[in-house]
């Protein structure tokens, strides 16, 4: 029977300290995520994202308003990252994101922070923008898995994955939560500055089901292991849902939990680009869930 949380087979073993210090020995000609800076973050080095060798937060406790199956009753015990590895001009927590709000911690802090999660009785730890930090995390986690920690982990992204990070923290996340925000590239050049986004999604999120599967849930309703997708409709059909679902029924999974989200509204720079000066209308909405079940009638479609 398979160990749970996956890393905890990789804490007793020891792969988790040496996956650690390999993953940041990679921070000094940083290639984490698909941007490859090459920048050597340990000397104070800057890439796309902005963020350095410590690890900077912009807060953490229960949350309670992220899917059903991840806050239950004692909440999602969330941790949100400073910076970003997109730039998306509507982002709505462009504070955090921009490194505008954040503290910085140390890997045994944020090890303490993840226990403290767990003592308050969260039923995972939600990492959330978590892929500029991959490193650091794996090592805090070796830390708090030392100490106690026992709850699944949640990699909850933007998308924008590099597919050989993921293939190195195999085994260790037990819920991945990617967004899939654009089914066209050029869409994706001009609202998060980067020009290859759909097929950098596409390639993580099939790394990602390859590695957990579809969600599974406990008799409780709450989620142990597997997959949920977001996506945001955008005003305008500037997301694609169409294409995007139908991507995930046919190279996915047609049983995949899908988050098709309505709560688009205009933050940051968005009222410089024309329909995103906008919220969604509702026939807007009614048409994107149409999509989603067009594309798969077996798709479980959050609530």
């Amino acid at each position: 029977m398979a160990v749970y949380p996956g890393y905890l087979d990789s804490s007793r073993s020891g792969r988790l300290k040496d996956l650690a210090a390999g993953l940041m020995e990679r921070l000094k000609d940083c290639t984490i995520c698909p941007h490859h800076c090459h920048v050597n973050r340990q000397k104070g080095e800057l890439g796309f994202c902005r963020a350095g060798w410590e690890v900077e937060i912009g807060g953490y406790g229960p949350h309670f308003g992220e899917e059903p199956p991840l806050v239950g009753r004692g909440g999602s015990g969330t941790i949100f990252f400073s910076h970003c590895n997109l730039a998306c001009v509507f982002c709505q927590n462009f504070d955090i994101s921009r490194g505008h709000h954040g503290e910085k911690v140390s890997l045994e802090k944020l090890a303490r922070i993840m226990l403290s999660l767990q003592a308050r009785g969260c039923h995972n730890i939600n990492l959330v923008t978590p892929s500029h930090y991959v490193p650091q995390i794996i090592a805090a986690l070796a830390i708090a898995a030392e100490t106690g920690l026992k709850l699944p982990l949640v990699y909850n992204c933007g998308g924008y994955e590099e597919k050989a990070t993921l293939e190195e923290i195999a085994g260790l996340i037990d819920i991945y939560m990617p967004d899939f925000k654009y089914a066209d590239p050029e869409v994706g050049k001009r609202l998060s500055h980067v020009p290859d986004y759909p097929q950098v999604a596409k390639e993580a999120i099939k790394e990602m089901q390859r590695q957990v599967g579809d969600l599974q849930v406990d008799a409780e309703g709450i989620a142990r292991r597997g997959l949920i997708i977001r996506h945001l409709v955008l005003p305008g059909g500037l997301a694609g849902t169409k294409e995007v679902m139908e991507f995930i029924a046919r190279e996915i999974s047609p049983y995949a939990y899908i988050n098709v989200m309505n709560q688009y509204y205009p933050a940051y720079e968005a009222y410089r680009y024309g329909p995103l000066s906008r919220r969604i209308t509702r026939e807007e909405f009614k048409e994107a869930l149409k999509a989603a079940r067009r594309a798969s009638p077996h798709f479980r479609l959050a609530k």
